[in-house]
Protein backbone atom coordinates (compact mmCIF):
# COMPACT_ATOMS: atom_id res chain seq x y z
CA UNK A 1 0.00 0.00 0.00
CA UNK A 2 1.25 3.58 -0.57
CA UNK A 3 1.78 6.17 1.89
CA UNK A 4 -1.11 7.96 0.62
CA UNK A 5 -3.09 5.36 1.19
CA UNK A 6 -2.09 4.71 4.75
CA UNK A 7 -2.18 8.24 5.47
CA UNK A 8 -6.00 8.29 4.29
CA UNK A 9 -6.92 5.32 5.79
CA UNK A 10 -5.69 7.05 9.14
CA UNK A 11 -7.37 10.24 8.58
CA UNK A 12 -10.58 8.22 8.24
CA UNK A 13 -10.05 6.14 11.78
CA UNK A 14 -9.34 9.30 13.85
CA UNK A 15 -12.48 10.82 11.74
CA UNK A 16 -14.79 8.12 13.35
CA UNK A 17 -13.30 7.73 16.39
CA UNK A 18 -14.06 11.79 16.63
CA UNK A 19 -17.69 10.73 16.10
CA UNK A 20 -17.61 8.07 18.79
CA UNK A 21 -16.36 10.49 21.59
CA UNK A 22 -19.14 12.65 20.39
CA UNK A 23 -21.54 10.25 20.56
CA UNK A 24 -20.56 9.40 24.02
CA UNK A 25 -20.52 12.78 25.25
CA UNK A 26 -23.66 14.30 23.72
CA UNK A 27 -26.05 11.50 23.93
CA UNK A 28 -24.24 9.17 26.87
CA UNK A 29 -23.29 11.99 29.08
CA UNK A 30 -25.72 15.07 28.38
CA UNK A 31 -28.95 13.77 29.55
CA UNK A 32 -27.68 12.61 32.49
CA UNK A 33 -25.97 15.79 33.25
CA UNK A 34 -29.15 17.62 32.46
CA UNK A 35 -31.23 15.43 34.59
CA UNK A 36 -28.80 16.10 37.83
CA UNK A 37 -28.74 19.69 37.17
CA UNK A 38 -32.59 19.98 37.11
CA UNK A 39 -33.94 18.91 34.39
CA UNK A 40 -36.99 16.46 34.38
CA UNK A 41 -37.25 13.17 32.04
CA UNK A 42 -38.27 9.73 32.85
CA UNK A 43 -34.82 7.53 34.28
CA UNK A 44 -36.32 4.73 31.61
CA UNK A 45 -35.85 7.21 28.82
CA UNK A 46 -32.52 8.93 30.66
CA UNK A 47 -31.05 5.15 30.62
CA UNK A 48 -32.27 4.13 27.09
CA UNK A 49 -30.57 6.83 25.61
CA UNK A 50 -27.87 6.60 27.62
CA UNK A 51 -27.21 2.76 26.66
CA UNK A 52 -27.86 3.07 22.63
CA UNK A 53 -25.53 6.28 22.75
CA UNK A 54 -22.62 4.35 24.78
CA UNK A 55 -23.25 1.14 22.35
CA UNK A 56 -22.96 3.25 18.65
CA UNK A 57 -19.90 4.86 20.67
CA UNK A 58 -18.52 2.09 21.34
CA UNK A 59 -19.33 0.10 18.37
CA UNK A 60 -17.99 3.23 15.93
CA UNK A 61 -14.75 2.85 17.88
CA UNK A 62 -14.35 -0.81 17.13
CA UNK A 63 -14.75 0.49 13.82
CA UNK A 64 -12.07 2.88 13.61
CA UNK A 65 -10.05 0.11 14.54
CA UNK A 66 -11.07 -2.28 12.11
CA UNK A 67 -10.62 0.43 9.24
CA UNK A 68 -6.83 1.14 10.90
CA UNK A 69 -6.29 -2.61 11.06
CA UNK A 70 -6.42 -2.64 7.42
CA UNK A 71 -3.26 -1.48 7.33
CA UNK A 72 -0.74 -4.47 9.12
CA UNK A 73 1.62 -5.62 6.16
Amino acid sequence: MSLVHNERTKLSATYLNGIAIAVMAVGGLGPVISVLNGGSMPALGIAAISVICLAGSVALHFLARRLLGSLLP
